[in-house]
């Protein structure tokens, strides 16, 4: 006799339900809740339920329940493009941060027109209110259903064996399921290889947007067929979808690609190629304020300069592990010092030199040039050193993803008694001083051990993995997982720092490393005479300068605080009579290292003024007849606010003392609060 009631705990509580309910009469009362939480995994509704279960709800609204409703509308999609093109072929369709996309192979690209259609066939679709009903098949029954299918077949035959696992949607771990799309008539309309889960139907799709399409290898892989990609969000609302798109509006406007070129503060050659960016002279000026303010704070905390060469020999990489687990991202090796005699044959072997892609192996060795003492320790290297990583061209963007960065590099070597309160401290001190370049809302990102790569034993691992999330949760900020996210040679910390339109941003990273002083067979002579390994800690402040220099640029649309702006003081005269009294003042700025210019053009006055407006430069001076008669300058704020007739000696210190304060200043009100604090 079949069993009539189960036992289930419904979110933390013992519960006896009917043997067989499902999340669907579960939730009947709550057309919020989507899917459920199944022993700990997203699944359908209408998954059957049995005894000892632990089931709990997943809204829509949730993070959860969004990443479902918009893998639904990959589907929903992908049935849309094969209802218009017929013949297109089915790639895959993960959801990804914000959105998701689907790739497909089609005779040709879509075009804008072709989206519109697309987006409003998929429109239709979810109105139909099609149910999403999955089927568990055979390898064989799936081949056959999906014979005309390429990328499909080369999914099952290889079982995600090469899938990214952030991708892998199509196939799960242990059995091959299909998705139907089943209309009311109870007919199949179309299906997917899926792993699920999925919407009830159709019309929990409440608010998406087709975005764009764009090419994209298949599976990654330059080796591989050209796909077209089509990139879609759906959000839980239409005003969530709004707030999205108003955000997208905003980001553009702060692109800093766009203000670059408007700034002119950096391009990219063609000459030089992809991915290797030039700073002129207004970027360069605000890279030296980055870097002149963080070489004065790290003198502060004692650390000592290094400088490292831009190329090695690739035994160093070798012995470091770079070769084996990064090489696909290092540049490829130029043999160097072979020599020949006068026959050509070899007389002396030459070795392959390599661009460095990390700065650690040569710090290693700067360590490893005498003998240590524990009273050295912690020992605190830091270098700007320029590394060099091939990015693949199709992936390089803008200044966040560049083939050569320059690290504000550090290495700390110190013993294990001192390995806790140094990295309390740097973490103290990494905070510290990316508040002082604006930025405020912070969290953690604790990157652990990827089972797959790394070096070293699995007791070491979780020793600077339990220490660093120690000093993570002292801190008092929130911290959230990455497994699997660490280099090869140790877990680390991030610090996730959100922006001015609230998009986050990963910049400093601090790694607890026992593995390469081991490789490197690095000591020093402790107390007791004996010869012990010391502890290494990676740190990057900024990361690189130049991403640091895009979220920056991004973060404050251009318009940069006094003490970083690439142009601190613009000064207009009114009438070439004023213009030597508004130069001599200039001329005293300039003596205080401010950075100045005079617009000495022939523009009418009205056209200056608009043309400092769009200039974003935090001070801008407009100097009259009465303001040379009085010794005197006149304030022109970014906001269009002004403060006139200030003495040229009061306009002097002011000035000084905002860029000094580190500040921003866009108003007369910050200008005074400035002064007053």
């Amino acid at each position: 006799m079949a069993q009539s009631t189960i036992s289930i705990t419904l979110n933390g509580e013992a519960k006896e339900v009917d043997a067989s309910q499902t999340g669907v009469e579960l939730f009947a009362d709550d057309k919020n809740i989507i899917a459920v939480r199944l022993n700990g995994e997203p699944r359908d509704l209408y998954t059957p339920l049995h005894d000892g279960d632990a089931v709990e709800p997943i809204a829509l609204d949730s993070e959860d329940g969004l990443a479902i409703m918009r893998h639904s509308a990959t589907h929903v999609m992908a049935q849309a493009v094969q209802e218009i093109f017929p013949n297109a072929k089915l790639g895959v369709g993960p959801v990804i941060k914000d959105g998701f996309y689907y790739d497909f192979e089609v005779d040709k690209p879509f075009t804008p027109d072709d989206l519109k259609e697309i987006e409003k066939r998929m429109q239709r679709i979810v109105k139909e209110s099609q149910s999403f009903r999955r089927r568990v098949v055979t390898e064989d029954e799936a081949l056959a259903e999906e014979a005309d299918q390429p990328f499909k077949i080369e999914l099952i035959k290889d079982k995600e064996a090469h899938l990214d696992p952030a991708a892998a949607t199509e196939i799960a771990e242990k059995e091959l399921s299909f998705y139907d799309n089943v209309n009311r008539n109870g007919d199949v309309v179309w299906k997917d290889l899926c792993r699920g889960p999925h919407l009830p139907n159709t019309r929990f799709i409440k608010a998406f947007k087709i975005e764009r399409s764009a090419a994209a290898y298949w599976r990654g892989s330059e080796k591989n067929p050209m796909l077209q990609r089509i990139y879609g969000t759906a959000f839980a609302t239409k005003e969530d979808l709004k707030a999205y798109q108003t955000r997208l509006e905003e980001a553009a406007k702060r692109d800093h690609r766009k203000l670059g070129a408007e700034m002119d503060l950096f391009s990219f050659p063609d000459e030089i190629g992809p991915g290797l960016a030039v700073f002129h002279p207004k970027g360069a000026a605000v890279i030296n304020a980055m870097e002149d303010y963080s070489r004065e704070q790290h003198r502060k905390h004692h650390y000592s300069f290094v400088q490292t060469p831009h190329i090695t020999k690739g035994g160093l990489y070798e012995t470091s592990g770079h070769l084996h687990w990064y090489k696909d991202g290092m540049y490829p090796p130029m043999h160097l010092d072979e020599e020949y005699d006068e026959n050509g044959n070899v007389t002396k072997p030459g070795f392959d030199y390599y661009l460095k892609p990390m700065n650690c192996p040569m710090h290693n060795l700067i360590f490893k040039a005498r003998q240590r003492s524990y009273k050295e320790l912690p020992l605190r290297l830091f270098e700007f050193g320029t590394v060099y990583r091939y990015e693949k061209s199709g992936e390089v963007h803008g200044l966040t993803r560049v083939r050569g960065l320059t690290q504000d590099d550090s290495h700390i070597y110190c013993t294990r008694e001192q390995m806790k309160d140094e990295l309390k401290n740097l973490l103290t001190f990494v905070l510290k001083l990316l508040k002082d370049f604006g930025l405020s809302d912070f969290y953690l990102e604790l990157s652990t051990k990827d089972e797959h790569k790394y070096v070293g034993s699995d007791e070491i691992w979780e020793e600077a993995t339990n220490t660093l999330a120690e000093v993570a949760k002292e801190s008092g900020l929130n911290l959230v997982a990455d497994p699997g996210g660490a280099a090869f040679y140790g877990p680390k910390i991030s610090v996730q720092a959100r922006d001015a339109i609230g998009r986050t941003w990963q910049v400093s990273t601090i790694q607890l490393d026992f593995n390469l002083p081991e490789r490197f067979q690095l000591e020093y002579i402790a107390a007791d005479g004996t010869h012990q390994r010391p502890v290494m800690i990676h740190r990057a402040l900024f990361g690189s300068i130049e991403r640091f220099f895009a979220v920056l640029l991004e973060h404050y649309a251009g318009a940069f605080p006094a003490w970083l702006a690439p142009v601190q003081v613009l000064g207009i005269p009114v009438s070439d009579d004023v213009s030597d009294h508004l130069a001599g003042f200039v001329k005293s700025l300039e003596d205080e290292m401010v950075r100045c210019e005079i617009d000495y053009s022939d523009d009418r006055f009205g056209k200056k003024i608009r043309n400092a407006s769009k200039s974003k430069v935090p001070f801008i001076l407009i100097v009259g007849d009465e303001d040379a008669s009085k010794n005197a300058v006149s304030f022109r704020f970014r906001d269009g606010s002004q403060l006139n007739g200030v003495p040229v000696d009061e306009a002097k210190a002011d000035i000084l003392t905002v860029i000094r304060k580190r500040v921003q200043v866009n108003s007369v009100d910050d200008f005074k609060a400035a002064l007053a604090d």
